[in-house]
């Protein structure tokens, strides 16, 4: 019998063959703890007796949800983490480099083949370079902290094959979503989603990862690339062997197959306020808009920003509309600066923040109030994410919110 993605990783990690069920501890590969959970995490390493950490190395914390400070108590949690940092000697801090999900690719953290857990849901993101990642909380990770091992009940796996040319105003985004709304939040729960197909094999990276890091909105575990050469450039690696063979089996095992044709994708949106609650946008035309955000670990990449600069070259963002962009990192910022993308995102009115979380967690600028509708780039649209409970979020992709940022209300992107 052959084997999924994840079986094969866990399979590596623990030396014996796994299916689907088994219940076995990893060797855990690296480790994410953000600045919103650091407090808690060191709180209960030393409540559970630990002396010091399995491996420094191995541990990176990131400062994103909170910087620059909006509340009083945010810098408390820059305190205690940095003094988490000092005490057991921890090499990788990161305080304002970026979202944590974009660092952990994007500074070689993680390989095809790792197992990394994360104090985050988005955690699944990783998954774009063939890693199993998944988020974990305060309690798990101190463990991990303290002993590099984490027991994991193997999942069951849904493959997802999609096949065929995107249209041209149609991105990775409206693939997940139109997934998403096909399973519903709760239709992946504890399962592994498998990419595949050749509409996938000649998506960038950058695309990959808006994908894996929305899995959790179907309720998944994690998910899963199979490394390719896009993945060894993008880590900077030459392949192994085990790591291109990170590719579902032919005869292995799937509690389910959904096959897409990807020129019957169209541009969709999550309306309010449930992430699967999906529909085209030729449904929504002419709803009026105060307001769109570009950014976040989903979509604040710099493939993100180009697209929407496209769209928003020679153009004004309509009167009365707000829009605000946040890169996902330091690095994208200044590739950006660069070329010249967010020239052309300001020349267009857009507001160009630091590389942060920024509106996705509802910080550092950008909240609205009753009544007020927002279309946005990133993973959640729940009551209260990004103000009070009477604000509208609608999810697009960054070439549909673009093109709602000009308009002042929703419309269909247009893209030659």
């Amino acid at each position: 019998m052959g084997q999924t993605i994840i079986e094969k990783i866990v399979s590596r990690n623990v030396g014996h063959a796994v299916r689907p069920g088994d219940i076995v501890t990893v060797n855990v590969d690296r480790v994410m703890i953000h600045d919103i959970f650091i407090p808690f995490v060191a709180e209960k390493f030393e409540e559970m007796g630990f002396k010091k950490l399995w491996d420094p190395d191995k541990v990176v914390l990131i400062y994103d949800h909170l910087v620059p400070a909006s509340q009083v108590d945010d810098t408390r949690h820059f305190h205690v983490g940095n003094a988490f940092t000092e005490k057991y000697g921890m090499k990788h801090v990161h305080r304002s480099d970026g979202i944590c999900h974009q660092l952990m690719t994007e500074a070689l953290y993680v390989k095809p083949g790792n197992i990394v857990f994360g104090t985050d849901s988005h955690t699944t993101t990783y998954g774009c370079v063939g890693a199993f990642s998944s988020g974990i909380g305060y309690t798990e990770m101190a463990s991990i902290l303290g002993t590099g091992t984490m027991w994991i009940k193997v999942p069951q796996t849904i493959k997802v094959v999609i096949e065929g040319k995107l249209p041209s105003n149609v991105t990775s985004k409206d693939i997940i979503l139109t997934l998403i709304g096909d399973l519903r939040a709760d239709g992946a729960t504890y399962q592994a989603l498998e990419f595949s197909g050749d509409t996938v094999k000649n998506m960038s990276v950058a695309s990959r990862m808006t994908m894996s890091n929305m899995a959790i909105e179907a309720g998944a575990k994690c998910a899963l690339f199979t490394p390719d050469e896009k993945t060894a450039e993008y880590c900077q690696i030459e392949l192994t062997d085990a790591e291109r063979s990170l590719v579902g089996d032919s005869d292995a095992e799937y509690v389910r197959t959904i096959h897409y044709n990807a020129e019957d994708f169209v541009p969709v949106l999550a309306c309010p306020s449930q992430v699967d609650n999906i529909h085209p946008v030729s449904e929504l035309i002419g709803t009026s808009i105060d307001q769109v955000f570009i950014g976040s670990c989903t979509n604040g990449r710099l493939e993100d920003l180009q697209r929407a600069a496209a769209v928003l070259k020679g153009k004004k963002v309509a009167p009365f509309t707000k829009l605000i962009v946040t890169p996902a990192s330091r690095k994208i910022y200044e590739q950006a600066l660069a070329d010249g993308t967010l020239l052309t995102l300001a020349e267009a009115g857009a507001m160009i923040t630091h590389p942060s979380c920024g509106l996705c967690c509802g910080r550092t600028g950008g909240i609205l109030t009753d009544g007020e509708r927002v279309v946005a780039t990133n993973n959640r649209n729940f009551l209260g994410r990004m103000g009070t409970s009477k604000v509208e979020i609608f999810l697009a992709s960054p070439v549909t919110a673009a093109a709602c940022a000009v308009a002042g209300k929703i419309v269909v992107p247009e893209v030659q």
